[in-house]
């Protein structure tokens, strides 16, 4: 990794929880909220900024976080992801949703292994991306502004018209429980 590398982070957290019925972010895990284990895997993934992608009625972000609002209201994912690329200074920015509970920061920190400038990292597995504990690097951001306007919210089509700016990293077998997500009760890590 080189040391030109800067890593700032975006909790992805500005979805409706439909399906759920109640905001996934506070929803309880061992010892506190879903949202504050979520932020302390990425802290410990080694990110110089934490930023939460919110809604304006989510009152539960901390006084002392960032939060950056959808570039697209109820755009879906690349909405938080293209809002945070626009306000963060570093070269890459670190996303993760709300609703990965089995996350560890030890696939945060591989994928950093994997970055270089311009370029971000990726899981993929049977096939498919995971663009929710994804890294990107700050140079998508045109691309991911484009893509909102002309309406094309699929981050899969999104990752894979990147090309060379972002690098599929293979995820293993017992790392793809990591990527286990939580949209309904029945669901429950």
């Amino acid at each position: 990794m080189s040391a030109a590398l800067t890593f700032s982070a975006v909790l992805l957290a500005a979805g409706r929880s439909t399906r759920m019925g109640v905001d996934k972010a506070m929803l309880r895990v061992a010892d506190g909220a879903l949202w504050e284990r979520q932020l302390g895997v990425l802290r410990a993934a080694g990110c110089c900024e934490v930023m939460i992608s919110a809604r304006p009625e989510q009152t539960w972000v901390p006084a002392n976080t960032s939060v950056v609002r959808d570039a697209k209201p109820d755009a879906g994912p690349l909405a938080g992801i293209a809002a945070a690329l626009a306000q963060t200074e570093a070269t890459h920015l670190l996303v993760l949703a709300v609703d990965l509970p089995r996350m560890e920061p030890a696939w945060l920190v591989r994928l950093k292994a994997h970055c270089a400038p311009g370029v971000g990292a990726v899981g993929r597995h049977a096939g498919f991306f995971e663009p929710l504990a994804a890294i990107y690097p700050r140079g998508l951001l045109g691309a991911a502004e484009s893509a909102l306007g002309s309406g094309e919210l699929s981050l899969q089509r999104f990752i894979a018209s990147a090309g060379a700016a972002m690098t599929a990293v293979e995820i293993s077998p017992a790392e793809a429980l990591w990527f286990t997500n939580w949209n309904a009760p029945s669901e429950a890590p």
